[in-house]
């Protein structure tokens, strides 16, 4: 008897770690509307809202989606060196950051205040971590960009680092994420 419940454990434990990216991508697939796909990804990452940044890619320029603050606060030129969203587009590659507050980067979006932390001691805190990746069309044409980071005083405070496997998720994310319409609009 032990036998069978042991085999059964490891066919269950087998089929749990195939079912997060199937329940991911279902989970992000249902999301009708960019705030929606992005509260899930904060979800998925255990991360506010206010730290997914969406961005997409219009005549040359990377406009903010969300968060909905950095809509007015400008655009990124694909061609800029110093943005690492814009290096994500121009490349086509994903990146990932443990230490980004180490990172030469343009700062300009950090300063924006955001509504959703207000009441957020790190409201003013900068990212301290990062994952970017590219949202490419089934052709490989950019799309946008999507960002998840963790904001805090230094990189101890700022939770965990991010893994393979969650740039991995954020990669399926932005598969699912370049057959939505808020992507195409």
């Amino acid at each position: 008897m032990a036998e069978k419940s042991g085999s059964f454990q490891a066919a269950a434990a087998a089929a749990a770690t195939v079912a997060p990216s199937n329940s991911v991508e279902f989970v992000l697939a249902q999301a009708d509307s960019a705030e929606k796909f992005c509260a899930a990804l904060a979800k998925l990452f255990g991360v506010r809202t206010s730290e997914i940044a969406l961005l997409r890619l219009e005549k040359g320029l990377l406009r903010f989606v969300l968060p909905e603050q950095l809509k007015t606060a400008g655009s990124i030129p694909v061609s800029s060196s110093s943005s690492i969203a814009a290096q994500t587009a121009s490349a086509k590659k994903t990146h990932l950051f443990n230490a980004f507050a180490k990172v030469k980067h343009a700062r300009v979006f950090e300063t924006v205040k955001l509504a959703s932390d207000a009441e957020d001691q790190s409201a003013q805190a900068s990212i301290q971590k990062l994952m970017s990746v590219p949202v490419l069309s089934p052709e490989r044409r950019v799309l946008g960009v999507i960002q998840v980071c963790r904001k805090a005083f230094d990189a101890s405070s700022a939770g965990p680092d991010f893994t393979a496997d969650d740039l991995q998720q954020l990669e399926l994310a932005a598969k699912v994420a370049s057959k939505k319409t808020f992507m195409k609009e």
